[in-house]
């Protein structure tokens, strides 16, 4: 009697799980430097996250959110990178093919905080917010990293100009706002960028 209660014990438990893990999330391990310091800061201790796929359910992410993507160059290869901009923002670009985007609609702009030792945006582009798996919501391991990851733009990586977007409330990082200096050039860099995306079409 008591293996046909074990095995549909089992038979339950199984798309329980799987059910889980597909809406709700999973933990998993943070490989390589691209996201130093906020993650992995030290080469010889390796970072564990909790990613949250319920988090981005309806592809609803903010600036500065740590997310899981599938890598655009590589379908068989998930990276960890940082929401730089939105679309609608023009990002001021670091070795990418032109010097300014305007990032297209369903479309965000990622990079790892490890500049110059990332590939991110600034090698492929823009990326549809249908590559997005999940959030990094917090390190869970080791127990001396234990954590809640903020959502939390570089003050150097500020969009020049930000997109129009109703406020949600949600952790108030559509507060991010341009610095002045990069304000005063903010119509000739948008009307250069919408040039360049209309010879890109």
């Amino acid at each position: 009697m008591r293996f046909p209660t074990f095995l549909k014990s089992v038979l339950l438990g199984v798309p329980v799980g799987v059910t889980l893990l597909d809406c709700v999330g999973y933990v998993a391990r943070v490989e390589g430097v691209s996201m130093q310091p906020a993650l992995n800061p030290d080469a010889a201790i390796t970072d564990y996250v909790f990613l949250s796929r319920w988090a981005v359910r309806n592809m609803d992410v903010q600036r500065g959110d740590i997310i899981s993507l599938i890598s655009p160059k590589d379908p068989s290869q998930k990276i960890i990178k940082r929401v730089v901009a939105l679309q609608g923002d023009v990002i001021s670009t670091l070795g990418y093919k032109v010097p300014y985007v305007k990032v297209p609609e369903g479309h965000c702009w990622v990079e790892g905080d490890h500049t110059g030792n990332s590939l991110d945006s600034n090698t492929f582009g823009p990326v549809s917010l249908g590559l997005i798996t999940a959030r990094a919501t917090q390190i869970v391991w080791p127990p001396s990293r234990w954590q809640p990851l903020p959502s939390t733009v570089p003050k150097a990586r500020i969009p020049i100009s930000l997109g129009k977007r109703p406020a949600t409330g949600n952790n108030g990082s559509n507060n991010h706002t341009a610095s002045s200096s990069g304000s005063s050039n903010s119509s000739s860099i948008i009307n250069h960028v919408e040039e360049v995306q209309e010879l890109n079409q």
